[in-house]
């Protein structure tokens, strides 16, 4: 396949809309230049000069399918009823993606994970602290009701739904269960970004877990391409499930799907070993792009080979990056 024809491609991942449910969350990040150490204590003092506020967790999937596909995303996930909640929802909005059908719980607070950053005129900027402000156990009765109404209402109008479990609580086992079940009856794509509790899972149609995380799950390490394909086939069998991208950082990618009884398997390389500079929020731009091209109609290697190109660019940039559909035909240029 020439570059031209991946390109037109890369066109079809505008089409789809997509429904984002999960653990939505914010980053805070503090800058500030070391001025001295306190007379209070033996600890630096920084004078402030930025703050900056970025989409993290299910928040960055989101974001990443919004800036793929112009905006045809929606957001459902909790956010509490404090100062982060609000910032949360403007910055959803800020980067199109729709909010209306995301939920308040006021017994809960706004993820939000606020980095301390301190620099001075010989030294690269270094994080010193981070504060987490979360609430990490399983939505109340009520607010689950509220998400579940939600999701039974609004699933139709998707092509697809990207489950986005940063295990902070909100996809609880009836969520999920509610997901699938209502995805099934529309005939609609589910892809599950997870980590663990894989078998919560079951019947999705595809996941996308990294390979330490498939490791913990199969019980055993892939150091062959034997084990590889053990591990693939695993996970398909014991989940029943369709597909399974795996991501293996530097070794690439690697997809298995299933077909009645008979397994294929497909795997790449990683397209850019050189220039990583931070792999944060890679794995959401994965499962973003993959899913955009499963919706559109894209078969399944050539969506294993968008994500690849598409988190082959964000590892360059520092902290959780998106990237366009210019930015992915200007790479393939490139």
């Amino acid at each position: 396949m020439n570059k031209e024809e991946l390109k037109k491609y890369i066109d079809k991942l505008l089409n789809p809309k997509i429904l984002i449910i999960g653990d939505f969350a914010l980053d805070e990040m503090v800058y500030g230049n070391t001025e001295r150490i306190s007379r209070e204590a033996p600890v630096l003092i920084l004078e402030h000069y930025e703050t900056k506020k970025i989409l993290g967790a299910a928040s960055n999937a989101a974001h990443n399918v919004s800036k793929l596909n112009r905006g045809k995303a929606s957001a459902i996930g909790v956010y509490g009823d404090d100062y982060y909640g609000g910032e949360l929802l403007k910055i959803l909005k800020e980067k199109g993606i729709n909010t209306s059908l995301m939920v308040m719980d006021k017994t809960r607070k706004t993820t939000t994970k606020t980095r301390i950053s301190g620099s001075c005129n010989q030294s690269i900027t270094q994080q010193i602290v981070r504060i987490d402000r979360q609430t990490k156990t399983p939505l109340s009765e009520e607010t689950e009701k509220k998400v579940i109404e939600n999701i039974k209402k609004s699933i139709k109008d998707f092509d697809g739904i990207i489950l986005s479990d940063y295990h902070l609580g909100c996809l609880t086992d009836n969520i999920v269960k509610t997901t699938i079940e209502e995805a099934k009856k529309y005939n609609k794509i589910v892809v599950a970004d997870i980590q663990k509790n894989m078998e919560k899972y079951k019947g999705v149609y595809a996941i996308t877990p990294n390979q330490p995380d498939s490791e913990k799950q199969v019980g055993f390490f892939i150091k062959t391409e034997e084990d590889l394909v053990k591990a693939g086939e695993k996970l398909l069998n014991d989940l029943d499930i369709k597909k399974v991208l795996l991501t293996r950082g530097e070794n690439g990618m690697a997809l298995f799907e299933k077909d009645g009884n008979n397994i294929s398997y497909k795997k790449i390389p990683a397209y850019n070993k050189k220039e990583v500079f931070d792999v944060t929020g890679a794995g959401d731009t994965v499962v973003a792009t993959f899913t955009l091209g499963l919706c559109a109609g894209i078969n399944s290697e050539i969506s294993m080979i968008l994500g690849n190109l598409a988190a082959s660019i964000v590892i360059r940039y520092f902290g959780c990056h998106t990237i366009s559909i210019e930015d992915l035909k200007n790479e393939l240029s490139e």
